[in-house]
């Protein structure tokens, strides 16, 4: 019984990929796929298959948004490698996210004020 749970619980851990998002400003708000997901740094994580794409938009009042994407395609991962080989299910989630993601926001003023 320990043996399959461990197993389950390997197999849903491989799903899963994680990244860090920083942006140069800290007073910036970072959303991810249109959700709003912290100021200045925020955490990421989901169960997407390999290769998925996520949009993210940095924002500041009376400052014209920054986009940025990244792609679940950055890191192999060796759990959903070795499980692939047993049950061909995991090779759906063989790559992740790179633990962190940082990008330089500059400030160019909103013609509007803004945002």
């Amino acid at each position: 019984m320990r043996v399959l749970f461990l197993l389950v619980a390997l197999l849903a851990s491989a799903c899963t990929s994680s990244t860090v998002i920083r942006s140069s400003d800290p007073e910036s708000r970072i959303y991810v796929n249109g959700e709003y997901m912290g100021t200045g740094e925020a955490f990421y994580s989901d169960e997407k298959v390999a290769f998925s794409r996520n949009k993210v938009e940095i924002r500041k009042d009376g400052c014209q948004s920054e986009y940025h994407s990244f792609r679940r395609n950055e890191e192999a991962d060796v759990g959903a490698i070795v499980g692939g080989i047993f049950l061909t299910v995991p090779f759906l989630w063989v790559t992740e996210y790179k633990p962190y993601h940082s990008y330089e926001f500059q400030c160019q003023n909103n013609a509007a004020g803004s945002d």
